[in-house]
């Protein structure tokens, strides 16, 4: 599966390519999007391609590469995540026909969320990337999920978070569960991405029937 070794790539420079900015061997989605970047060649990555597509400062996600910063440039974060596909045999349940689509509306709420739960990088048009959905408390967003990257059959679920008030309830596992259901009965092969210590989550994932296939040393930079 070629794809999976370099998702954001693939799906950068492919179907996702009207959200994304750069040429040759670089791409990165456009901004207002997650502020993720692909390199063609992620163990030999074009730095200088990518240094007119970044603001001075702006911290950028980029995986494969490790070792000393390159010139020019400041490594904030670094840390390693699954990239677990799912395995699963006939499409689950729609465990969640409750849940409502999010859209421009709930755009305020979805950066707020996420800003407090920390799933992933997430712009202000993230959920222009897929279908997101939601569950609210009231007036108030509590906790949601949708997807992002999409290359060939691959397709991510993303963005998977739930308010701390809120936790515990199974709205996280229902979520996913709704979009696995989507996504296989589309023809697609639901993917995601885990922290490695995040074992809570990476077992939520293997009961829904995910195993991971691929570890991925992420990093946050950002151009000085």
């Amino acid at each position: 599966m070629t794809e999976l070794d370099n998702v954001f790539w693939h799906a950068l420079s492919g179907s996702q390519a009207p959200y994304s900015v750069g040429i040759g061997a670089v791409r990165r989605y456009a901004r207002g999007f997650s502020p993720i970047v692909a390199f063609q060649d992620p163990w030999a990555p074009a730095f200088d391609a990518l240094a007119p597509l970044c603001d001075a400062g702006e911290e950028v996600y980029c995986d494969g590469r490790s070792g000393p910063a390159p010139a020019g440039w400041t490594v904030h974060r670094e840390f390693l995540m699954h990239r677990m596909v799912w395995e699963g045999g006939e499409p689950p349940e729609d465990e969640a026909p409750d849940a409502r689509p999010l859209g421009g509306a709930d755009v305020e709420q979805a950066l707020a969320l996420a800003a407090l739960t920390r799933p992933g990088p997430f712009g202000p048009r993230t959920i222009e990337l897929g279908d997101y959905f939601g569950y609210f408390d009231g007036p108030r967003l509590v906790a949601m999920a949708g997807e992002r990257a999409c290359a060939g059959r691959l397709r991510e679920i993303s963005g998977v978070c739930t308010h701390p008030d809120h936790q515990h309830r199974g709205l996280a596992r229902r979520l996913t569960s709704k979009l696995i259901h989507r996504q296989v009965r589309r023809g697609e092969l639901p993917f995601l991405h885990v922290l490695v210590e995040n074992t809570g989550a990476i077992a939520l994932y293997e009961r829904l029937g995910f195993q991971a296939r691929y570890q991925s040393r992420a990093r946050v930079i950002s151009r000085r």
